[in-house]
């Protein structure tokens, strides 16, 4: 592979040590492609690609990937997880208070300001997680359904 080709979904899955199965790279391209997905509508996404897979089977895949670095998991308070295919960066995230709605907010100024705690307590940091709660543009009042 030259340094101008991207890597395939086998390929990436390999690269982080895990065997490659048609429900991984279902599951990997599902959850590259949603928007923040619950694991039913991941496992339906897995199913309409590959077919039949147990909500155990997605449940272990998403384990796997998400300690693989290939997927994160996000939890925002009273809501169920829900995973995403961008990873790497520090970014955040924006969540409706009213129907739930997950959007990516990128970090707010500089190189990962957020990192700097105002009192790190002793502890190493090297990752933030923020969450930033409202209304969504679809829920804000004023606006015609």
């Amino acid at each position: 592979m030259t340094a101008s080709q991207t890597p395939t979904t086998a390929e990436e899955l390999r690269g982080a040590g895990l065997r490659v199965t048609a429900a991984r790279v279902a599951l990997l391209e599902t959850v590259r492609d949603g928007d923040h997905l619950g694991v039913e509508a991941i496992a339906s996404g897995v199913r309409d690609r590959v077919g039949h897979i147990s909500l155990q089977a997605v449940y272990e895949a998403l384990h796997a990937l998400t300690a693989a670095g290939l997927i994160r998991r996000i939890e925002p308070a009273g809501s169920p997880a829900r995973f995403e295919g961008r990873v790497g960066d520090n970014h955040h995230h924006a969540v409706c208070r009213w129907c739930g709605a997950v959007a990516d907010v990128d970090c707010a100024v500089g190189e990962a300001p957020c990192l700097t705690a105002s009192d790190d307590r002793g502890f190493s940091i090297d990752e933030a997680e923020v969450v930033y709660w409202g209304t969504c543009p679809d829920c804000s009042p004023g606006r015609s359904s």
